[in-house]
């Protein structure tokens, strides 16, 4: 991944900030998104301290930014660095588990805009860059939640389920021939701060680490299409 420049939404914690640092030891420049501005800065401070180039920070928060911030980070990623190569959307929106009748309407509108909604405007932004890139990869992050209906999932499970769908449609719209690929990526249990919002009572021990799923999230980062 030497000279690559991949976006990776959702860094300040988690496995955005675990698949930052994975994308740079490789050799990438990494983009940093996330909404808080000072995890962002210990991901970048920690990047440099080992040595690996050097990250770009872009604070933006999903659940209040709009399409033409997403135009105008497409452009300054193209002013500062010139290319695109992949983007990691693994910005992610969970509160707990809980009946749909308690549930809201701005509960699910803030569902589909940080799952759905917002990788669509970043990707459709960055799209004319990725084109240009000899060899581009969207990895989007899912959940097995999307996989079938389960009680108590509500607008978590509603969202990554149309997220689901909108990477397969957009996949079968791009010609054959495209150096673009789309990818979607299930983590399934994995000792992350999700996983102890939505499993609290679980011994975290038992599931992998974020760290033992990086050489498939660098493998298809890296794929040559």
């Amino acid at each position: 991944m030497q000279e690559h420049v991949i976006l990776v939404t959702g860094v300040g914690q988690g496995i955005g900030r675990v698949a930052a640092l994975a994308f740079a030891a490789q050799g990438a420049t990494v983009i940093l998104l996330g909404k808080t501005l000072k995890k962002l800065e210990a991901v970048y401070d920690e990047i440099v301290a080992l040595g690996y180039p050097q990250p770009l920070i872009f604070p933006m928060n999903l659940e209040t930014a709009t399409e033409q911030d997403c135009s105008n980070m497409a452009e300054g990623i193209y002013q500062q660095l010139g290319r695109l190569d992949g983007i990691l959307h693994n910005a992610a929106k969970f509160d707990v588990l809980s009946p749909l009748e308690i549930q809201t309407a701005k509960q699910l509108e803030t569902m589909f805009k940080v799952h759905v909604s917002m990788p669509f405007a970043i990707t459709k932004a960055c799209l004319p860059l990725l084109k240009r890139s000899p060899s581009a990869n969207v990895l989007f992050t899912s959940s097995t939640a999307a996989n079938q209906a389960s009680a108590y999932w509500g607008a978590h499970g509603i969202s990554k389920s149309a997220l689901d769908m909108m990477v397969n449609i957009w996949q079968q719209e791009l010609p054959e021939s495209s150096h673009v690929k789309f990818h979607l990526v299930k983590p399934g249990p994995v000792q992350s701060p999700q996983r102890k919002k939505s499993h609290p009572g679980e011994a975290s021990s038992a599931n992998p680490t974020m760290q033992s799923l990086m050489p498939h999230y660098v493998a298809l980062m890296s794929q040559k299409n």
